[in-house]
This record gives C-alpha cells, structure tokens and sequence, in this order.
C-alpha cells in the first residue's frame, strides 16, 4: 500500500497497536499522538466502512 493509496473493503477492520493503526492484514496506515486516540480513529473508521457497506446492500 503506498502512502496515498486508499484503503479498500478488504482492509478492514482496521486494528490497532498502541499509537499505530493497521489494516486487517496488519500493514501500518496510520500513527497517532496517543492509544486511545488510535482506538477512536479505528472505531469511527471501522462504522463508516460497516454503513458504506449496509448502503450498498440496500441499494
């Protein structure tokens, strides 16, 4: 994955490792100042993906 690539549904969830946060396969996409910051951005990431997903099936 290169620095400007997007993420895809293969991806998530997005885990994390302390301040870092990973793709489901374990690849680094992020850094953040604080763990719970890390988990935070997983979270919110990890539901946008879950609802895009809901929607297309809806559709």
């Amino acid at each position: 994955m290169t620095k400007d690539e997007p993420l895809r549904a293969d991806d998530f969830p997005i885990q994390t490792d302390e301040e870092k946060l990973k793709t489901r396969g374990g690849r680094p996409i992020a850094s953040t100042e604080s763990k719970e910051l890390a988990e935070q951005v997983a979270e919110r990431l990890n539901e946008h993906a879950y609802q895009e997903e809901q929607d297309r099936w809806s559709a």
